[in-house]
């Protein structure tokens, strides 16, 4: 099935996922977002709301709840208050890694625990993600999760994970985010932001208190990661069989590219590419991509995939946020 051949309804989801990134944008200005409430529980109730404000009048126009598919984390377009759930846009890796292409297909990619995977790489810029997983004994595979980012672009590299935690809280920090094998420390408070001296064009940007940022590499990408644990309720569904010594938190993530070149590759990067053809039957439930060896990576930092287009070399226009000499 060819990227083109895809389902009516994909153009107009394209057309959503800009707009929701627009309002990703300039959600610190228009959009109030009340915190998760603190249950003090592994399995925690993590619904909120969101809420459009009048420029004008600064009171709120109209508030939404976040669907009941994704309580805990939505996207709000204003001023007409409508919200999706950032796993349902192109771009977006989240949960039993379920992906949603370039191309706006969604299939699953299982990878193996405790394994990395390049999901993104091409000669500017390259990722891997970390799997961790649990066994099921019913199944010939592991459920897996991805529970942390390698980027590496010129020579620097960014890491965003989650911890391994065992009582999950809301209104604790999970996220761990180190710069060139620094930790970076951003005020836990929603809107804050950290910038490199080194890398002015790179910023990270707190979408809540705790748990979510969002990740711009100016002209190149914007990442929205959001730490979040396995509930009771998927535990039971799925039977992912959660127990007391681990919540297996995970990234939800949602990506956005500016500048890719029609030779990115990886599981996620290859279905940017204008000549990329789906061979998934997408009939099928859960459409699986396999070819696992082709993008295993020796380490988070690692580019030494086999489909691997990373070149590492510095680009000033990265470094400065500048195309001036």
């Amino acid at each position: 099935m060819a990227a083109s051949s895809a389902r009516p309804w994909i153009p107009l989801l394209l057309f959503v996922s800009c707009c929701l990134f627009l309002a990703m944008t300039v959600s610190g200005a228009n959009n109030k977002l009340p915190q998760p409430a603190n249950s003090g529980k592994k399995f925690g109730k993590r619904s909120q709301d969101q809420s459009c404000l009048d420029e004008k009048t600064n009171h709120t126009k109209c508030t939404a709840t976040c669907p009941t598919r994704c309580p805990n984390s939505c996207l709000v377009i204003c001023p007409y208050c409508q919200t999706l759930c950032p796993c349902d846009i192109p771009g977006a890796i989240c949960g039993d890694p379920r992906f949603t292409g370039g191309d706006g297909n969604v299939f699953y990619f299982h990878g193996k625990k405790d394994q990395d995977f390049c999901v993104v790489s091409d000669p500017d810029v390259h990722i891997n993600a970390h799997f961790i997983g649990k066994r099921n004994p019913s199944m010939n595979r592991d459920f897996t999760w991805v529970q942390a980012l390698g980027i590496l672009f010129g020579d620097k590299r960014l890491y965003i994970g989650v911890q391994k935690t065992m009582i999950w809280n809301d209104e604790s920090e999970h996220l761990i985010i180190t710069f060139n094998g620094v930790p970076v420390d951003i005020p836990a408070v929603r809107n804050a932001k950290w910038v490199p001296t080194s890398v002015p064009a790179l910023s990270i940007k707190r979408t809540s208190n705790t748990n979510g940022v969002t990740m711009e590499l100016r002209g190149v990408l914007t990442i929205r990661a959001h730490a979040v644990p396995i509930t009771e309720e998927d535990s039971k569904i799925h039977n992912y069989g959660v127990t007391d010594d681990d919540s297996l938190a995970h990234l939800d993530l949602s990506f956005k590219f500016h500048s890719l070149s029609d030779d990115v590759h990886g599981v996620l990067g290859q279905t940017y590419r204008p000549d990329y053809v789906n061979k998934l039957d997408m009939t099928k439930r859960m459409p699986i991509m396999g070819g696992g060896p082709s993008y295993l990576s020796s380490g988070i930092f690692s580019t030494d995939c086999a489909v691997s287009r990373f070149h590492g070399k510095p680009d000033l226009m990265m470094v400065t946020g500048t195309d001036e000499y």
